[in-house]
């Protein structure tokens, strides 16, 4: 009877041995999983940081070349308002260099030559108006002036004024020779770019009316007398 208390009492203490173990092995396995949970956290985390760490580095050298990117467009105005002051003299010394080229070449047209220079005097100062268009502006006259060099033209206008006032028929050729004939042609002269003044001379008056048809393109080109200055001795400034 003693050896089966005995037997009783150790499968007891083994099934409380046994039971203590489960009991214990259910604590390793749920700070098992804990431990597991959290590495994978860790890592989940690890990784996201350096994603972050990765996407932080794109946004430096996003701003920077941002800045960058400032710094240069910066520097472009500086030079562009430089170019620009620059440049605003050039073309008012231009616009200054035609006015005084109208003001001393042959007199034709000279009422619509000077307005278009005035135009482009005020034009100089409008600042609505982009420096290129100004500068287009110019150019343009300056090829108007110069293709006057190089034809032919007629127009009708006034010589004299008041009483004395005769209305005429011009007539340009380049840049060498402008003469006016009445309109009822009983007068014919020229203007003397040595006397500064328009001379009277009928003898121009076949030459004058070739002329017209020449330009007006009903005539055929032939060689013209037309009253041509004699060249001026270089001044003794301009010779130094």
């Amino acid at each position: 009877m003693s050896a089966d208390k005995n037997l009783d009492d150790i499968l007891v203490a083994m099934n409380a041995v046994n039971q203590a173990a489960a009991k214990s092995q259910q604590k390793i396995n749920a700070l098992t999983d804990q431990t597991e949970d959290a590495a994978t956290k860790y890592a989940q985390a690890l990784a996201e940081a350096r994603s972050y760490e990765q996407y932080a580095k794109q946004l430096t050298a996003l701003v920077k070349s941002q800045q960058d990117q400032v710094v240069s467009i910066n520097q472009q105005l500086k030079g562009i308002e430089g170019t620009r002051r620059g440049i605003a003299p050039l073309m008012n010394n231009m616009v200054q260099t035609l006015a005084d080229f109208v003001s001393l070449d042959l007199p034709f047209q000279k009422e619509e030559r000077e307005q278009r220079v005035q135009d482009l005097k005020d034009l100089m100062s409008r600042a609505d108006v982009a420096i290129s268009e100004k500068y287009r502006l110019i150019l343009q006259d300056y090829l108007t002036e110069l293709d006057y060099g190089r034809d032919l033209g007629t127009y009708d206008g006034t010589l004299g004024s008041g009483k004395n006032a005769k209305a005429v028929q011009f007539v340009r050729i380049g840049r060498i020779c402008l003469m006016y004939q009445t309109l009822d042609g009983s007068e014919t002269g020229y203007w003397d770019a040595n006397q500064k003044k328009w001379v009277v001379d009928n003898s121009y008056a076949q030459a004058f009316k070739e002329a017209v048809g020449m330009a007006n393109q009903k005539g055929t080109p032939q060689l013209l007398t037309v009253p041509v200055p004699a060249p001026q001795p270089a001044s003794q400034e301009a010779k130094s």
